[in-house]
């Protein structure tokens, strides 16, 4: 299992380098949600590997990385992205980043520019966590923790995703998929990365800083961050165009992966033929 020591932590990552040589493109850094792992960029970085070089990881204590044996927060995660750029030697990358992963990216972009060639934000805001979320969080990391992930699984998916996937009878398998990763989420380290989402300091103020051309892509479906913090992020953004994407909720990559797809694909083919 490939790990990578980052600041005193070791996360699990994926390259495509080893299978597909890499090209005269910018390398692609995907960054995912809370909850997740790199794999719910599976369906992009199948369809993007022939033309970049793909490298996702997962966070500390999420998906395959072990535990962080010292305290972080976003700004640690933010650092964490830089160090595995430098290490990798990936050069100015195409930065996708969902939800968590988007706050990661903006910081990245806003103070890092040499880093990033361009950023692409998936259901993710610049703003603090909204009051109203933060005891309904916790009620349900302290019920995960008396009770498992299990038995929390039915209204973290109602957060996770919008109604066109949670009804749609052909996407069944793929549910369960999905229901089978939460409900084997580890407590501890899980608390550890929601404490780094919903204490995170706002970003807003430093988006003026972000010189990278920028992408929003925001699932119209989404509970988790409704569409008017989305569009606050991408106004704050020069020049940062917005998609939309229908039947989408909050995961947008894996509800509507070949729509997420089409908008990366042109997003970085028009980047390449203005440079």
């Amino acid at each position: 299992m490939p790990l990578l020591d980052v600041n005193g932590a070791s996360l699990f990552y994926q390259d495509t380098q080893q299978q597909d040589p890499p090209r005269d493109r910018p390398a692609i850094l995907f960054s995912h949600g809370l909850l997740w792992s790199g794999e719910m960029f599976s369906e992009q970085i199948a369809a993007l590997r022939g033309q970049h070089r793909c490298v996702s990881y997962d966070h500390r204590g999420q998906g395959k990385s072990p535990q962080s044996q010292t305290p972080f927060d976003m700004e640690t995660l933010y650092l964490d992205a830089v160090t595995i750029i430098e290490k990798l030697q990936l050069g100015p990358v195409h930065f996708v980043g969902l939800s968590m992963g988007g706050f990661v990216g903006m910081r990245l972009a806003a103070r890092r520019p040499d880093l990033v060639r361009s950023l692409s934000l998936l259901e993710t805001a610049a703003d603090p966590e909204p009051w109203p979320n933060i005891p309904k969080y916790k009620a349900l990391s302290f019920l995960a923790g008396v009770f498992g992930f299990r038995s929390m699984v039915r209204p973290i998916m109602r957060i996770m995703f919008g109604s066109a996937f949670l009804q749609d009878p052909g996407r069944t398998t793929l549910r369960k998929q999905m229901e089978d990763h939460l409900a084997a989420l580890r407590h501890e380290p899980t608390e550890e990365a929601l404490a780094s989402v919903i204490k995170r300091k706002p970003i807003l103020p430093e988006l003026g800083r972000i010189s990278a051309p920028t992408l929003v892509v925001h699932g119209e479906e989404d509970r988790a961050i409704v569409l008017p913090r989305a569009k606050q992020m991408a106004a704050a953004i020069k020049g940062a165009r917005f998609v939309l994407v229908p039947r989408a909720g909050h995961t947008s990559s894996v509800e509507e992966p070949a729509l997420v797809t089409d908008a990366l694909r042109t997003f970085f083919t028009q980047l390449q033929a203005q440079s």
